[in-house]
């Protein structure tokens, strides 16, 4: 059976704030962030989700043209260069090709638009567009999303091409019905804050209210569909333990590797297994 073939999407700016690549302050000392990139290209050579999968894309939506991103990537830049740092190690190869090779951009320039502007709607249906371009000319079967800091609409709705063929991995657990539900894009803080008694009942000002804490997160796998981590769960993860003495960085690094790393080799394997068998949903 031929390999599945990989497209990975991702917000580099969002990878900058997690300083993935890069060794991060850890209760005295130091450990290094790995991206959940670099966990997979790991996965793929040296486990048998090699033998299901092959990666062949690397996108990233950031725009050059907008200062916000220029500021966020100020000290990796939008693409690897010698001397600077970057989000995985330099040189790294999956299945005998380098990743930075794979790498490539599809820049999200519709948000140079302000929200109301009357052409926003169809600068993100051109965004949308130039990425189904990339997909399809690197002929992905499943598109895996880690941190993309935008919401799909019409390459994710019932009938569109990707309609269940992409899918996210997300830092929270995302059932509502789990008490440990963390949907959004402040989901490790939002874990944090549970973890301290607090319930953050505005994120612009960050007013809480107490609530009985909750000392535990976890990440979750799904479909993406057109809302904030609200797809179909493929599988999920409930494994990290948290201190509230924890700093952010301190428990991002916790949860990648004791629920998001997890949840993403998991999740994979399960479509794989699904794909191998004749009639699976």
């Amino acid at each position: 059976m031929p390999k599945i073939r990989l497209a990975y999407l991702w917000s580099l700016r969002n990878a900058a704030a997690d300083r993935a690549g890069q060794p991060v302050a850890y209760r005295g000392g130091e450990r290094y962030m790995k991206s959940p990139l670099e966990y997979l290209v790991e996965a793929l050579n040296g486990t048998p989700l090699g033998d299901s999968y092959s990666l062949e894309a690397v996108i990233h939506d950031d725009d050059e043209g907008l200062a916000a991103d220029r500021e966020k990537l100020a000290s990796y830049g939008f693409a690897s260069a010698p001397g600077r740092p970057w989000f995985f190690p330099e040189g790294l190869a999956v299945q005998g090709r380098r990743v930075d090779t794979l790498a490539c951009g599809v820049p999200s320039s519709y948000r140079r638009l302000p929200l109301g502007a009357p052409e926003r709607p169809a600068a993100k249906r051109a965004f949308e567009a130039r990425l189904f371009d990339k997909l399809e000319t690197v002929g992905a079967d499943l598109v895996v999303i880690d941190g993309l800091l935008v919401i799909l609409d019409e390459l994710v709705r019932p009938g569109a091409a990707y309609h269940r063929r992409i899918v996210n991995i997300h830092p929270g657990i995302t059932r509502l019905e789990s008490p440990y539900e963390r949907r959004g894009a402040y989901a490790t803080l939002d874990a944090l804050h549970g973890a301290r008694g607090e319930k953050v009942v505005d994120w612009t000002t960050r007013a809480t209210r107490p609530v009985p804490p909750l000392l535990r997160t976890g990440a979750s796998f799904h479909y993406v569909d057109n809302g904030i981590d609200s797809g179909e769960v493929i599988c999920d993860v409930l494994g990290t333990e948290i201190d509230p003495q924890d700093t952010i960085l301190e428990l991002r690094w916790n949860n990648f590797n004791r629920s998001l790393f997890p949840a993403l080799h998991e999740g994979l394997a399960l479509l794989a297994a699904q794909r191998a068998t004749p009639g699976a949903a």
